[in-house]
């Protein structure tokens, strides 16, 4: 008897908008699993602001070891009010989302880019927008080296050290190598600022280099990242894959968001390419508490990361399902004002249609 696939998802809503856009992630996921005869079991977990405000606890030792026992994390949105003095600034995304990318060692950062027909971009002429970021995820500004000598003082000093390995570099670069060898350019650009950063900047280089021996089919180019900013407006379709650091991976995908119709349609995936911890996928967007609870936010991100999380797990045909919904959901609705609830049952009647 053959064993029907199946999924054991852990869900964190989190906080703000979050609950909202993933419940809608959720319904199209098992939806498209059960066309394609997938049983999925999810357990939720409260972490988040409210969470933290209610119990004191961001994220246990207890609480990680389960979610270590999953397939995939659905993450939704964590952060409390940037308005509120009751969660210190910071806190949640530090102590969860950056908590959970470290310890499960998530050092691909993976963020497409794409502008759907019936997004609008802000660009008058954007060209076809098809690109992926390849993110470093657990290393650069973000590794937390650094700190504070004299707070509080006119002579207090700050330091956030960029932390940069041979093997971190080295295997982020294979990854973004070998996604750039299945795809129709097959060109990947790395992104630095080698001719101030020459430290990080001569390793990444030296690195890029000595992989791109390995995949003569794929075309390689280096950028500036003060450079790539312009392109990226410009001239957005030159790109293919881009491979960078976690910093300037930041910067990039929220200006790769924006061109490419906006964060509504951001997807994230935090991978642990190794499959020695579970992978994270999560729309880019925040929390944002100004419209929670009021049927606004556009769930498309959330419902695209619910896609890359079935094709990082090898369901590749019930991701391109996911992907042809949100498609043909755009197409028939290009411009228009609609709320969560709505467009996440627009994408779901899509699947079966």
């Amino acid at each position: 008897m053959t064993e029907t696939p199946s999924i054991n998802l852990a869900v964190i809503p989190g906080d703000g908008i979050g609950p909202e856009v993933v419940a809608q992630a959720q319904r199209v996921l098992t939806r498209a699993a059960e066309l394609d005869q997938i049983a999925v079991t999810a357990t939720e977990y409260p972490l988040g602001a409210g969470h933290w405000l209610a119990t004191g606890e961001t994220l246990s030792e207890e609480t990680k070891a389960k979610l270590a026992t999953h397939d995939a994390i659905l993450f939704g949105a964590v952060g409390a009010d940037p308005r509120s003095t009751q969660v210190p600034s910071g806190l949640i995304e530090r102590e969860i989302l950056l908590n959970l990318r470290f310890s499960f060692d998530h050092y691909i950062n993976l963020r497409p880019s794409r502008l759907y027909p019936g997004a609008v971009s802000p660009l008058a002429n954007p060209g076809q927008i098809d690109f992926v970021v390849v993110r470093e995820g657990t290393e650069g500004p973000y590794a937390g080296n650094g700190g504070v000598l004299r707070a509080g003082t006119p002579e207090e000093i700050a330091t956030e050290v960029s932390l940069n390995t041979a093997h971190g570099i080295e295997r982020l670069i294979r990854y973004a190598f070998e996604l750039a060898n299945t795809r129709d350019k097959k060109k990947l650009t790395l992104i630095h600022k080698t001719n101030v950063l020459v430290n990080a900047g001569a390793l990444y280089t030296r690195i890029f280099n000595q992989v791109a021996t390995q995949y003569p089919q794929v075309t390689t180019d280096y950028l500036h990242i003060d450079a790539a900013t312009i392109f990226l407006t410009t001239d957005p379709a030159r790109f293919d894959v881009i491979v960078t650091d976690n910093l300037f991976g930041d910067i990039l995908t929220d200006q790769a968001g924006a061109i490419s119709g906006g964060i509504g349609y951001a997807a994230c995936g935090n991978i642990n390419a190794d499959r020695t911890f579970p992978s994270m996928f999560e729309p880019v967007h925040g929390s944002a508490p100004d419209i929670a609870g009021l049927n606004k936010a556009n769930p498309t991100a959330s419902i695209l990361a619910a896609a890359m999380l079935l094709r990082h797990l090898g369901y590749e045909g019930t991701a391109a399902r996911i992907d042809r919904a949100v498609e043909a959901d755009l197409a028939a609705n290009p411009g228009a004002t609609r709320g969560t609830d709505e467009i996440g049952s627009a994408i779901l009647a899509a699947l079966d249609a």
